[in-house]
């Protein structure tokens, strides 16, 4: 396994000042960790920072919000970024989920705080304040169209809501269990929740009704995705006709991240087990690359890479830390993961 750079978490703010230093580490899997610093001297003449680093780690390339560092022993080297810009004032305490609207003007948060709020992606500036749910509010994210919201909480209800005036247009009741995410079917006529009590739902948003249980697992399901299938992936038959309120559900798989250490595809419209993948530890999170490649993410920090049409061997495990992977988001031609350290 790759050896793994890491640095001091706020690096940027505390390389902002001359003489300011920010420590460093290189650890690799059966060998003593390395440790050192990175230190600023100064300015350079086009205002970019003048960084050098202890021994045993080279600076490369550094921009004003960017520092490449190496260990040239163990043949690593990472590129920190840092954060564009920050918002510390919508929420008072640990954000538990967060979206973007496709446009990019709009942001939805939860926190542990309790509250949901929708805020300028631009700015921090908070717009909306989103109330209803009793208990924590779990997951949230933005239909398509930018303008409304689709929420979760440990209330077991779900909820969709106007972006615009923070009204509640329809909640949907049904889970015996906290509601832990949720995904929604193309458009939004139709959208997807996971529980605690172990189920998979689909809801028709239009009549406020559940459609049916896409998969009873007998344990919490923490996370879903959803996304087209591979065409030579058999997803099965249904056992009988579809709804008419079903829309979009063809062709299409769920994936299932479990508490009991399982990762589950199933069918969306068949409702029939396409396979079942068995990792180290509880899943948190799962996400499509493509049609065909997967990620699941672990409680005991694995990020398995998965072939849909064979899933008897990870392409790829990717551990960085034994810290939790809680979410995975495709990014360009790679993915983006968050680890609760």
């Amino acid at each position: 396994m790759a050896a793994t750079l890491r640095i001091q978490s706020d690096w940027s703010r505390a390389l902002s000042r001359d003489e300011g230093e920010a420590w460093l580490s290189c650890r690799s899997p059966g060998k003593p960790t390395l440790y050192g610093s990175v230190t600023r001297r100064g300015l350079s003449s086009d205002g970019v920072p003048d960084i050098v680093a202890s021994e045993g780690f080279v600076v490369g390339e550094v921009t004003k919000k960017s520092i490449l560092i190496s260990c040239p022993h163990e043949n690593v080297s990472t590129k920190f970024l840092a954060p564009y810009t920050s918002f510390s004032r919508i929420h008072q305490k640990s954000i538990t989920c967060l979206d973007i609207s496709s446009g990019g003007g709009l942001g939805v948060s939860t926190s542990t705080d309790g509250t949901m709020k929708i805020w300028q992606a631009a700015n921090g500036e908070i717009r909306r304040l989103l109330e209803g749910h009793v208990y924590d509010v779990n997951c949230c994210r933005f239909f398509p169209s930018g303008l409304v919201v689709l929420s979760g909480g440990m209330d077991a209800q779900l909820k969709i809501w106007s972006a615009e005036d923070a009204s509640c247009v329809v909640t949907f009741k049904g889970h015996k269990g906290g509601i832990l995410d949720t995904a929604i079917v193309d458009r939004g006529r139709n959208v997807l929740s996971c529980s605690r009590d172990g189920t998979a739902r689909l809801w028709d948003c239009g009549k406020s009704a559940c459609l049916g249980v896409i998969a009873d697992c007998g344990s919490p399901v923490n996370g879903i995705a959803v996304g087209t299938a591979d065409n030579s992936l058999n997803l099965g038959t249904p056992d009988k006709p579809p709804s008419e309120r079903e829309v979009g559900t063809e062709g299409k798989i769920l994936l299932l991240a479990r508490e009991d250490k399982k990762l589950q595809g199933v069918g969306l419209q068949s409702r029939q087990p396409v396979f079942l993948f068995i990792g180290s530890d509880a899943f948190n999170c799962c996400t499509f690359l493509s049609s065909t490649y997967i990620l699941a993410g672990t409680q005991d920090g694995n990020i398995y890479q998965l072939d849909v049409r064979n899933t008897n061997s990870p392409i790829q495990v990717i551990h960085r830390s034994g810290a939790p992977v809680l979410s995975l988001h495709p990014y360009r031609d790679g993915f983006i993961a968050s680890q609760g350290n």
